[in-house]
């Protein structure tokens, strides 16, 4: 694949998928950072990203830089693509309402020329009736606006043992939006 993926990962059970997603494009030949939230870290150890992918895990907007550049910007300027898995109605609020109070959703912010150029993608993962909620609705319908691309969300079952809408999408179909985009890049480049 060869490109430099920026993997997001917000509060939502569905994080440990995020774990599979890195270390399959890891394989594939990406280089992957990923940004987590606190409320992320309290499901999935930030260890278990940084064993697939061989890279150091953000996590917070005060950690020290590396040679004293801005962490939010400098990851921003170094991705080609960026992906949130999952993405949860917090962030997905956050990005459409232009909160930057960590360093995921400042990050996101920065990546404005990405996500206009639609190399940004969204794996929403949330309670049925979260989804369902008409302020999520209306957030979805301004982040897709911006050029954020969906995968999912899907219906199955659901972390609170109901079934509906809601599951973040599989890996294998995240993969597949992240090699439509990477197409599009090579095609350029050529």
């Amino acid at each position: 694949m060869g490109l430099n993926i920026l993997l997001g990962v917000t509060g939502g059970v569905a994080a440990y998928k995020a774990v599979d997603l890195a270390s399959k494009l890891t394989a594939g030949g990406a280089k992957v950072n990923t940004v987590m939230t606190d409320s992320a870290c309290q499901l999935i150890c930030p260890k278990s990203f940084e064993a697939v992918t061989g890279q150091p895990v953000y996590t917070s907007l005060w950690g020290a830089s590396e040679e004293y550049q801005i962490g939010h910007v400098n990851l921003a300027d170094w991705a080609d693509v960026v992906v949130v898995a999952p993405a949860t109605a917090n962030i997905i609020g956050k990005i459409a309402n232009g909160i930057c109070d960590d360093l995921l959703s400042t990050t996101l912010c920065v990546c404005w020329p990405l996500i206009k150029l639609g190399k940004a993608i969204l794996a929403p993962a949330m309670n049925n009736n979260m989804w369902n909620n008409p302020a999520v609705q209306r957030n979805i319908e301004t982040i897709k606006e911006m050029g954020f691309q969906l995968i999912g969300p899907v219906e199955g079952r659901l972390a609170c043992g109901t079934e509906g809408i809601g599951r973040m999408a599989e890996s294998q179909d995240i993969l597949k939006a992240i090699a439509n985009i990477a197409s599009k890049i090579k095609h350029k480049k050529r």
